[in-house]
């Protein structure tokens, strides 16, 4: 590992993801955050900078990692991978079974996989006493939600950067919103973390798959254009 390379890039981009939780209040003094991790690049890259941040800011809040175990077919099993992580970054973990319904059908689509998924993260996010459950949704995922939602469901919205959900038990948080893509996937390979761009097997087919690449095709322009999505979805989303 690169050490010094590593704590740079990690202090750069702190100040996106300081400025999103100041901005939208996402962390808050006392807080328990639960930290989805995929293990992916994007959510390997916001529990290093939690636990980095947790180093230099006022505010005490406590993390735990969270990972869902799905036992199904074409799905990758990361426990050897991960756990040997979490416990070099002396960050409490749990590894969360992903109970299906009975007669859920198989293989799973995009949609039940991802509810069923997420389900199981506020129940144990709930069980362990954390009032808020961390995505490392980014802001190129926030561009690709808004045209998705326009394309498929005719609706300008796009990812809220925090959202209170069971009668505010547990606030969904998101504090990459404000960090470029590439920019996560430099910090994971500079600091030598064994992430997986293998978390879903249907991550190059899927809808979400094929607006990235139409969006990448845009070339010098991309970088305007996720900003003015960004901005006209944000302005059309508020009350």
């Amino acid at each position: 590992m690169n050490q010094p390379a590593s704590d740079k890039l990690t202090y750069y981009l702190l100040k996106n993801v300081n400025k999103a939780i100041r901005d939208f209040d996402l962390i808050a003094d006392g807080d328990r955050v639960a930290v989805a991790v995929s293990g992916g690049k994007d959510s390997c890259s916001l529990l290093h900078l939690l636990r980095a941040r947790q180093r230099i800011v006022p505010e005490r809040y406590h993390l735990v990692a969270l990972h869902v175990e799905a036992k199904v077919a074409d799905y990758p099993h990361l426990r050897p991978v991960l756990e040997p992580w979490f416990c070099e970054s002396g960050v409490d973990y749990a590894f969360v079974p992903l109970n299906l319904p009975p007669g859920e059908p198989l293989p799973l689509d995009c949609f039940r996989c991802s509810w069923n998924r997420r389900k199981a993260l506020f129940l144990k996010a709930h069980e362990l006493g954390c009032n808020k459950l961390a995505f490392g949704h980014h802001a190129d995922d926030a561009v690709e939600t808004t045209l998705l939602n326009l394309f498929y469901s005719g609706r300008l919205e796009t990812m809220a950067p925090s959202v209170q959900l069971f009668d505010d038990q547990i606030t969904v948080i998101r504090p990459l919103i404000y960090l470029e893509e590439r920019r996560l996937g430099q910090l994971a390979r500079t600091l030598g973390v064994s992430y997986s761009e293998a978390s879903c097997p249907h991550n190059q087919t899927s809808k979400r798959a094929w607006v990235k690449k139409w969006l990448r095709q845009s070339g010098a322009d991309y970088r305007q254009i996720r900003t003015n999505l960004w901005r006209v979805a944000r302005r059309n989303s508020k009350p």
